[in-house]
């Protein structure tokens, strides 16, 4: 509690800020920050046109290509559950009531 109400004192003092804001360690920090941010506005940028590109191709491109991932994970899906050894998990099973609890109460 003290410590941040500290650290409200310092941050709200504008001789302070403005020092900070010059040394180096925070115009490094801001330079690393913007440098972040824009590589991943470019490839958000880059990643739109690709998809753009791919739903303007050939008619109905797109959706086999979603139609057969999601056939292909379906298939997974229902061979894993197939090959798994033993009984389904217990949300998997159907409900049942519970068991009293050995001093009597109820759950």
């Amino acid at each position: 509690m003290v410590l941040r109400r500290l650290l409200a004192v310092l941050l709200h003092n504008p001789q302070l800020v403005e020092r900070l804001s010059e040394s180096r360690p925070i115009r490094r920090a801001a330079q690393l920050t913007a440098f972040a941010l824009l590589q991943a506005q470019l490839r958000g940028q880059d990643a739109a046109r690709r998809l753009r590109g791919l739903a303007a191709g050939p008619a109905g491109s797109l959706g086999r290509r979603a139609a057969r991932f999601r056939d292909t994970f379906t298939q997974e899906l229902r061979r894993g559950l197939r090959e798994r050894p033993g009984p389904p998990p217990p949300a998997c099973r159907e409900p049942r009531a519970r068991a009293p609890r050995p001093d009597g109460h109820a759950r």
